[in-house]
């Protein structure tokens, strides 16, 4: 603890991870702490099944029907998750050749653009040049490009455009699904960003108290906990260490259900993700599904969580996820939590203290990856590239 470092890192939820390993192989001396015992702060993976009960404090222990408590590992907070079943929308003429354009597209080349100009056409207008249906604008808006509202329809299309384009390549190169999900639940992320900062000599501390962020002349110089002091020249972390430097913009609902079969109408798949768009169910925000299973190691054989979320907009919440929940009957137990969702109140630069967004409604890691590349440049000043931080990887230790 009494040393100075280039950084420290306070959370180890997903977002804190990935950029502790990156300023670890970046060079930074980082000490990473949370004040928790385990991995992952908002977004861990809870095991045993004793567990989940307690922290939602729901009568226990739970039924014989669940099976061995130590077979599950519960996500927090539902994201990164497989898609299947989507290929019959691919099917139809003119979505096939609405694709092809997208495939063809380069924002470099002018003869692909087929007369639309990506720095001012309209999304809404690309849309109606392929006459497309509206049931497959929200299919493309909102499961394919993302987008969480329809704002973007009158916005110029390159964004767009390009969101697309990642779907269908990561679709090309995974198979039946662009995500990808870890074995034993998303708790193992953190783990292995936590894993790559140490190897690049970055310190880790949990189960460690926060006493105070110790700022001097409006910037940060160190962290005190347990009577030590650690310096450092920047500080990263999650809003629950810092709760006077963020506000509340809104709340998300998440409900964690343990169902003993798949969703109906997904061909048994194992895994699956359904986003409602919001302008079907007369809503301003999407309601997400994601649905797993024993087949990932995260509940006892023959078992699937599905988890819905949403952002709330009425007082009352729960009436707002009904929708997907109907979509999920017969459901054995239902864990409920209302979060509030917290952004800094500053960007960060005077005072080189860094803070995460706590998670949305999204069962994709996009707006995560916003969040950490826009630390990234608040941080260093630059933008974060990828195969830079692979080069100096392969400087250290060679080529893989």
């Amino acid at each position: 603890m009494n040393e100075e470092y280039d950084v420290i890192v306070l959370g180890t939820g997903l977002t804190e991870c990935i950029l502790s390993g990156i300023m670890s192989v970046n060079g930074k001396k980082v000490l990473h702490m949370d004040q928790n015992p385990y991995y992952g702060g908002e977004s861990a993976s809870i095991t045993p099944l004793e567990d989940l009960y307690k922290r939602f404090k729901l009568p226990g222990p739970p039924p014989a029907s669940m099976g061995r408590g130590r077979d599950w590992n519960v996500d927090l907070i539902p994201k990164f998750l497989m898609a299947n079943g989507l290929m019959g929308l691919f099917e139809k003429r003119r979505f096939r050749k609405f694709l092809v354009y997208i495939a063809n597209f380069d924002e470099k080349d002018t003869r692909t653009f087929e007369g639309i100009d990506p720095k001012k056409t309209t999304m809404r207008d690309v849309y109606k040049k392929f006459d497309l249906g509206q049931d497959v604008i929200d299919f493309t808006g909102h499961a394919l490009a993302l987008y969480r509202t329809d704002d973007y329809l009158d916005q110029p299309c390159c964004e767009t455009i390009n969101r697309i384009k990642l779907y269908s390549e990561s679709l090309a190169r995974y198979g039946k699904s662009p995500y990808l999900y870890p074995l034993y639940g998303l708790g193992e992320l953190p783990q292995g960003f936590a894993r790559l900062s140490a190897i690049y000599g970055g310190t880790y501390m949990l189960n460690k108290p926060i006493e105070e962020i110790i700022v001097q002349n409006g910037k940060v110089i160190g962290v005190k906990s347990e009577g030590e002091i650690a310096r450092c020249k920047q500080l990263i972390c999650d809003p629950s260490y810092v709760k006077d430097r963020v506000e509340k913009v809104g709340q998300v609902i998440r409900v964690i259900c343990v169902l003993s079969h798949p969703i109906k109408n997904t061909n048994d798949a194992n895994s699956c993700q359904i986003i409602i768009p919001q302008n079907q169910v007369n809503r301003k925000s999407d309601i997400y599904v994601c649905m797993i299973s024993s087949a990932h190691n995260v509940a006892a054989q023959g078992k699937y969580i599905a988890i819905v979320s949403t952002t709330v907009e009425t007082k009352e919440p729960e009436k707002e996820i009904r929708p997907a929940l109907e979509l999920l009957e017969p459901i054995e137990q239902k864990f409920v939590s209302i979060s509030d969702l917290l952004v800094p109140k500053d960007l960060g630069t005077e005072s080189q203290i860094f803070i995460s967004r706590t998670y949305d409604a999204t069962t994709h890691f996009e707006t995560t990856c916003d969040d950490i590349k826009n630390i990234y440049k608040r941080m260093t000043g630059s933008e974060f590239d990828f195969e830079e931080m692979k080069r100096k990887k392969n400087d250290i230790y060679g080529e893989d």
